[in-house]
């Protein structure tokens, strides 16, 4: 038997084998080419594998056939509804190829990534889809030139040999400040991250673009730095919002999931949307169009863009930055 796992013992192809009297060969063949065993033959072995509960060992069979057959992801955040769409586009295109997706989370944290990357490494896995939290791509590019193929995703690449697949961040945020220009709204917060996350940085940039633009002074937008990325991290900076500023009488969210605690916040202090505090996110997800009011948001085409990364990690060839335009969904939060 092999090794314990979680306290019972794991059956070896060797002991199926041996509970079906036949060779460790055989067992192999009616597990890979079936059609070269008979039936009855067969069917004593489906019968000793379905008694010991045997998994075959994936990865020794891929250690064997000489083709990794898992692709790693790194996400920022996988509680966030995105990623969580973006990483069902990745599985959509891998399982088209029999690949399997080994997802983690880097929770905002370099360190955190530097040990999801190590261990995909160690598991020899055929390339790896990663949305960097930071600028620093030392370790990509260290695991790239050791032989891993890797697409960012979610973050455009400035290196001429690595694929990446994003959304143009700098219009997105564009888009989300005029609408609240138009409507009519001078003083505007914007619950950001750090600028360290280069989205943070190109959405900034955005709001402030947008600002300047219609003739107003980008150092008047009210920005917030938000050391999560949450529900809990933007509903704690719309509470600061509320009590140090006033003025303000709409909201621009770096993301749904800030939203989503923004407007916790404000139905605790009774505050209206949009009438009391007009509020936009971004990304769209899933839960946008079914909050009370339903939110105003920037879409970004998370499943598309996870298919498409997944497409470029096992296409190969040469490059490709691929930048989608994301498109303004107006709904009640803004304009009630």
């Amino acid at each position: 038997m092999a090794a314990p796992l979680n306290g019972r013992a794991r059956a070896s192809i060797a002991d199926v084998a041996a509970r079906a009297g036949v060779s460790v060969g055989t067992v192999s063949n009616v597990l890979n080419r079936p059609e070269r065993v008979s039936k009855h033959t067969r069917a004593r072995v489906e019968a000793a594998v379905q008694d010991l509960a045997f998994v075959r060992n994936g990865s020794a069979r891929q250690l064997r056939q000489g083709v990794p057959s898992v692709v790693g992801a790194i996400v920022l955040d996988i509680e966030n509804p995105f990623f969580t769409a973006a990483a069902r586009g990745v599985e959509d295109r891998l399982s088209r190829d029999s690949h399997t997706l080994m997802l983690g989370s880097s929770d905002e944290d370099p360190a955190r990534q530097a040990r999801l990357l190590q261990q995909f490494e160690e598991h020899g896995v055929r390339g790896v889809l990663i949305t960097p939290p930071d600028e620093t791509m030392t370790a990509i590019e260290q695991l790239r030139e050791r032989g891993t193929p890797v697409v960012l995703l979610d973050r455009l690449s400035d290196h001429p040999d690595i694929s990446s697949v994003s959304v143009d961040n700098v219009h997105g945020a564009k888009l989300a400040v005029r609408h609240l220009l138009d409507l009519g709204h001078t003083d505007i917060a914007f619950l950001n991250g750090h600028t360290s996350i280069p989205q943070c940085a190109e959405r900034r940039q955005g709001a402030r673009q947008a600002l300047a633009e219609a003739g107003a002074d980008p150092d008047s937008l009210v920005e917030l730095t938000l050391s999560s990325l949450s529900s809990e991290g933007g509903s704690a900076a719309m509470s600061t919002v509320l009590e140090e500023h006033s003025e303000v009488t709409a909201t621009f969210c770096i993301n749904d999931m800030v939203a989503l605690g923004a407007l916790w916040s404000l139905r605790e202090r009774r505050v209206a949307v949009p009438s009391g505090m007009a509020l936009v996110g971004y990304d769209d997800v899933s839960f946008a169009p079914v909050l009370a009011p339903p939110l105003t948001s920037v879409r970004q085409p998370a499943r598309e863009m996870g298919f498409r990364a997944a497409d470029l990690l096992l296409g190969g060839g040469p490059a490709q930055q691929v930048v989608h335009r994301p498109e303004l969904v107006i709904r009640t939060s803004t304009a009630g």
